[in-house]
């Protein structure tokens, strides 16, 4: 069934648009007239993307699809499902009510897939940008085993839990970053502006000025004329950081340095056993062979030392050992998590142990994201006011001087 992009005007006046799938333009007409709405144009699938590209809709750039679209998508499913609505019928359903335009054409196609014969799991894989392979084989498993309600609800919570979380580290550290840049700006203007003029008045002092006053002069001047290498050279460190950083062994260089770094390593660290936890407790509370489950967990943990150590774990269980011990002989999970692992596997309770593993931690990370940030603050301010000290004083300094010379 062909997928339509149409504009109309409702009987009030009102300009409208959407996306529909119909077996023809005739009869797309025919459903939209019947709600009321005449069609102005209608775009068949393959003339959407020529049209989008000469039209920058605003919307759509500043609504791309996000882990909470994705979790309210799948919530709503799950409660339809539950209802006892048909899985087309849900979909068609839930398609009426988004509003982000980019995933009501994504969920019309997975919709038209499920239409046509065609399993849901298979449907979203069509799909990876937005389901990824852990939604996927969730999705997969809950089908096979007839428990495709209970198995959408774990993956709602999973995502939503997860996109807290996220949100909870981004706003912890947008206040100090933010410090930073501001910071950093007031710095540049008064090397570059406020300095300058004041010290135009050092050249007629006579005297030989303190070292402090003439590096700032020295750093200001160079600022002055060359800022444009400055800023050329910041942007080409960015960039090469970031392909250096994408290079297999840079990648493995970084990863190992974040895990060491002496304040924020242990919060990196904490955030991927928690990441672990969770996903492992999700997948196999959802029915996914161990096997896979720990391949599709050691891709979310995003960091290549922390992959090896689950790969290990992973090779261990196929070999009939247990998970805890790789994990105990890695060094990178604390002794209580392997623990905690170690008694879930014994007493066959492991997704629910792996679950207070992750709820444990992420609480133990909030904590310490609060208390990080409280000392952030005042840490940033200290900086920003000494530097701003340290430039009024070296132009101070040898003003004082010259007013006791001259007296």
């Amino acid at each position: 069934m062909p997928i339509y992009a149409y504009r109309g005007i409702t009987k009030e006046g009102k300009k409208v648009k959407g996306i529909r799938d119909a077996d023809s333009i005739r009869l797309l007409k025919q459903a939209l007239q019947k709600e009321g709405i005449y069609i102005t144009e209608i775009l068949e699938e393959a003339k959407i993307d020529e049209i989008s590209k000469k039209e920058v809709d605003l919307k759509r750039i500043f609504r791309r699809i996000g882990g909470v679209d994705i979790a309210l998508v799948t919530r709503q499913l799950a409660t339809l499902l539950k209802a006892g609505i048909p899985l087309v019928e849900a979909l068609s359903a839930i398609i009426e009510q988004v509003d982000n335009p980019e995933l009501k054409t994504v969920l019309t196609k997975v919709k038209e897939r499920v239409n046509e014969g065609s399993s849901l799991a298979d449907a979203l894989s069509n799909h990876p940008k937005y389901f990824s392979e852990l939604y996927v084989n969730m999705v997969n498993a809950g089908e096979q085993s007839g428990t495709l309600e209970g198995v959408l609800e774990r993956l709602a919570y999973f995502l939503e839990s997860q996109s807290a979380l996220k949100n909870k580290v981004i706003s912890a550290l947008a206040y100090p970053v933010f410090m930073a840049i501001v910071g950093s700006i007031i710095v540049w203007i008064m090397l570059v502006v406020v300095v300058p003029k004041v010290t135009r008045i050092f050249e007629t002092f006579g005297r030989e000025l303190p070292w402090y006053t003439r590096l700032l002069i020295t750093t200001s001047n160079f600022l002055k004329d060359y800022w444009w290498l400055v800023l050329l050279i910041i942007v080409l460190m960015i960039f090469g950081f970031s392909y250096w950083k994408k290079t297999p062994k840079g990648r493995v260089i970084w990863d190992r340095f974040k895990l060491k770094m002496p304040i924020f390593g242990p919060i990196i660290r904490m955030i991927a056993i928690s990441r672990f936890a969770k996903t492992l407790s999700t997948l196999l509370s959802s029915g996914v062979p161990i096997m896979k489950a720990m391949d599709i967990t050691k891709k979310v943990l995003i960091n290549v030392e922390l992959e090896r150590v689950v790969e290990e774990a992973r090779m261990s269980v196929r070999e009939g050992e247990s998970i805890a011990e790789p994990l105990k002989r890695s060094g990178k999970f604390d002794p209580i998590v392997v623990r905690m692992i170690a008694i879930g596997e014994r007493s066959g309770q492991l997704e629910e142990m792996l679950e207070n593993v992750a709820n444990a931690y992420e609480s133990q990370v909030e904590a310490k994201i609060s208390t990080l940030t409280s000392l952030l603050e005042p840490i940033m301010i200290v900086l920003m006011g000494g530097v701003v000290g340290a430039i009024t004083f070296s132009i101070l300094s040898p003003l004082l001087q010259m007013n006791q010379f001259v007296q």
